[in-house]
């Protein structure tokens, strides 16, 4: 088991040299090939184990296609595919180009895409065939993409991706095999509060820094299955179900699906094995709700979460109801994990937990001092003497952005939290979440909390309202439960239940009950959404 020591102790050793394709898929295939990398199941239950000696023929064959239409190294290539074994197999096979993948979600619509392919100048990129009308709908213009790769199925004027592989040879030669760790090797789009999404370049050395992520937080072991909700085009999908399960040589769990259902979810950790799990907030909190004695958990061993801070009531619950905590960590599409619940220490519920070994953070203001315990303000990550591994070095094309969130020696991250005596971080919200009313700085994540203690409350979301008085008043969005129905006495009675739990002036003025909250693919509440429906209903009604 690991111990404190462990943690103060971790360290990783970065090598001049780095290609995570060659330095650890292709030697796993030399010393584990016969060992299930990839455990994939359909919506339709079926299903395909794939090996990590089959990963490497099938990477080669896939790294020798592109190479025949013109994909070199430094290249961007955009992925914008479902929860599908193509997907990583294209990952390591880019990896083993030198070229930069650019992974996206199938939510994108066309202008999204063509933005993308406009600012990282992509001339190739991977669809499946429900999304590949998008690209028909600019293809002709100006951004014309020169290869077009469809992944299952026909199309007139498209590669067919499957066909093309099954020609290509299993033996693959690269100059990267021998490639810098600072070469770079994946592009994120990230969006932000405002503006248009910003471009995140990371280097090999990101691959190799997710071992923490891993190793500490998650405590995978090799022989460990794990399992990521999350989507293909996000950056959670590298933290967990990539980079650092395949450096341990663990299986990753992979379930593609069109919605999330909470029975099948918890039917299939019970029937495959699952022994370290990890999902979002949304997911726990549609997952608690279900008859978890019904399923047995036996192997299942540690479960995480990410994305959003999650609600204590739903710790509670679900270590109530199926015996295992729910250890919290934080970061970013920028960095590997920053601050977790990590292995070997105590945990706190409800904490974001400690800061990774591999980094020195505080809790700065807005001059760059660093804060006391209990004071709050922005999480940063320290730049100087020298740039952390596993930090982005800034965002690629965006002077001005730059500018402003590296300052002083540190990298400001935008969230923002506390810590207490004892070191560990508490989150409050991203700094444009945070509401100031009476000239009080508010944090939306504990008066969402509280509301959803509410027995008729599903999920709640805060955000702050422009108001002549107080600057801003508290308005909650309510999604309640099955049973219940809108209606003003209701909304006056979670308004009491609420005064009852928080401080007046963190009592929610106005509620508003809504069907549905607005969040990324990645079950992340979208705050911004809510701001950005307030301002516009002031707009058409400037008198009220």
């Amino acid at each position: 088991m690991p111990t404190e020591r462990d943690y103060r102790e971790y360290s990783i050793e970065y090598p001049r040299y780095f290609n995570f394709a060659f330095d650890v898929m292709d030697r796993h295939a030399g010393e584990i090939g016969d060992h299930v990398a990839l455990h994939f199941i359909d919506e339709n239950q079926n299903e395909e184990k794939i090996t990590f000696r089959e990963i490497r023929v099938l990477s080669n064959r896939i790294a020798n296609f592109l190479q025949s239409i013109g994909v070199q190294q430094g290249m961007r290539v955009l992925i914008m595919l479902p929860r599908v074994p193509a997907w990583w197999l294209i990952m390591i096979a880019l990896s083993k180009l030198g070229a930069v993948a650019v992974p996206a979600t199938t939510s994108l619509q066309a202008n999204e895409i063509e933005y993308r392919i406009r600012n990282a100048a992509i001339d190739t990129i991977f669809v499946s065939p429900a999304d590949a009308d998008k690209l028909d709908a600019i293809h002709g213009t100006d951004l014309d993409v020169k290869n077009r790769i469809l992944v299952g199925g026909e199309r007139e004027n498209w590669i067919n991706f499957w066909d093309a592989v099954r020609g290509a040879s299993d033996d693959f030669a690269s100059g990267a095999a021998r490639t810098p760790i600072e070469t770079p090797m994946l592009l994120y789009f990230t969006s932000g509060t405002s503006g248009y999404p910003k471009m995140v370049l990371h280097t090999q050395s990101y691959a190799l820094a997710h071992r923490s992520t891993t190793e500490l937080w998650h405590d995978l072991k090799p022989d460990d299955t794990v399992w990521i909700i999350t989507d293909t085009g996000w950056a959670k999908n590298a933290w967990g179900a990539l980079y650092g399960a395949w450096y341990l040589g663990a299986t990753i769990f992979v379930h593609q699906y069109a919605h999330f259902r909470a029975e099948r979810t918890l039917r299939l950790i019970a029937e495959c094995g699952i022994t370290v799990f990890c999902a979002p907030p949304s997911a726990y909190r549609l997952l608690i709700h279900e008859d978890l004695g019904k399923y047995d958990f036996g192997k299942l061993r540690r479960c995480t979460s990410a994305g959003e801070a999650l609600a204590p009531e739903i710790i509670a619950l679900w270590k109530e109801k199926s015996g295992l905590e729910i250890y919290e960590g934080y970061g970013q599409s920028e960095s590997v994990l920053l601050v977790g619940n990590f292995a070997g220490l105590p945990l706190r519920p409800g904490s974001m937990g400690k800061p990774s070994p591999l980094f020195n953070i505080s809790i700065l203001d807005n001059d760059c001092s660093e804060l006391p315990p209990h004071a709050e303000g922005i999480i940063a990550v320290r730049t100087e003497p020298k740039h952390p591994e596993g930090l982005f070095t800034g965002y690629m094309n965006d002077a001005n952005l730059n500018a402003s969130v590296f300052r002083d020696g540190w990298y400001l991250t935008g969230d923002r939290a506390y810590k207490d005596e004892d070191g560990y971080y508490w989150f409050i919200g991203r700094a444009d979440d945070v509401i100031k009313s009476l000239g009080i700085r508010i944090g939306p994540f504990e008066i969402e909390s509280a509301l959803a203690e509410h027995e008729a409350v599903s999920e709640a979301a805060v955000i702050g309202v422009a108001n002549r008085m107080k600057g801003q008043h508290i308005k909650a969005f309510i999604v309640l439960k099955p049973g219940y129905t809108p209606s003003v006495s209701l909304a006056r009675q979670i308004q009491s239940f609420a005064r009852a739990v928080l401080s007046s002036y963190k009592c929610p003025k106005e509620i508003e009950f809504i069907g549905e909250l607005p969040k990324t693919v990645n079950g992340k509440l979208r705050r911004l959404a809510l701001r950005e429906r307030e301002a516009h209903k002031a707009d058409q009604n400037p008198a009220t």
